[in-house]
């Protein structure tokens, strides 16, 4: 028992390392899969017909594909040979492509929460209807839509447990190292898990507090 606790105490500091960039890149593809997942969100539900269309066969690309298989086509597929990226970048933009699939329908299953006749009444107003959108369906849309995004955080971060297989050096890949180089696999998948947990954990209550922050008091989306 000692002698786990010293090898614990010796290896934490660069386990934790780990933790900078494992949440490095869940920020990063949340961010991704934000700036791409509302756009195809309002393209699905005020779209034409070809945008929809479009926007539907990516959704059912990244949906329906293992996130260990995108991450080895793309990465081996394009994003090495091609542009030559790193394997953090091409990691978080695999995660961030797949959470827009994703967050892409939290945001159209928001924006179809509201009452429809808010946008018509908007042009009613002589309102574009990108001003509509932008200024009174969407500001609605992200309160209803921040609990399934919360939910989407902690997806992600289980799915960046992969992304050491590209050769980032997140969680995950020092605790392959160190267990190797102690032959205390057991142990150290505890650690993984525990710290995981306690990044999960901390996430979710900020998003919780951001969601108490910006909700209205008795407002509900189909009130």
């Amino acid at each position: 028992m000692q002698e786990v606790f010293a090898s614990l105490q010796q290896s934490l500091p660069y386990i934790l390392g780990g933790c900078i960039i494992t949440i490095g890149s869940v920020a990063t593809a949340l961010a991704l899969g934000l700036v791409l997942g509302v756009p195809m969100a309002i393209g699905q539900v005020y779209g034409s017909a070809l945008p929809r269309f479009i926007i539907g066969i990516y959704v059912w690309f990244f949906r329906g594909t293992p996130i260990l298989v995108l991450l080895f086509l793309l990465y081996f597929g394009l994003f090495w040979p091609l542009l030559k990226l790193s394997a953090f970048p091409s990691a978080c933009i695999v995660l961030g492509l797949t959470s827009a699939a994703y967050q892409s329908q939290i945001f159209r299953g928001a924006i179809e929460a509201l009452p429809h006749g808010q946008l018509k009444a908007a042009r009613a107003l002589g309102m574009s209807d990108f001003c509509g959108i932008s200024w009174i369906i969407m500001p609605q849309a992200i309160r209803l839509a921040l609990p399934g995004w919360s939910n989407e955080f902690s997806i992600l971060l289980k799915d960046s447990a992969l992304i050491y297989l590209l050769g980032a050096s997140d969680i995950m890949a020092r605790i392959h190292h160190v267990a190797d180089r102690t032959a205390m696999h057991f142990t150290y998948s505890i650690l993984a898990g525990v710290l995981y947990f306690i990044i999960t954990l901390l996430g979710l209550k900020l998003l919780r507090k951001l969601e108490l922050k910006i909700a209205i008091p008795g407002y509900q989306g189909g009130a």
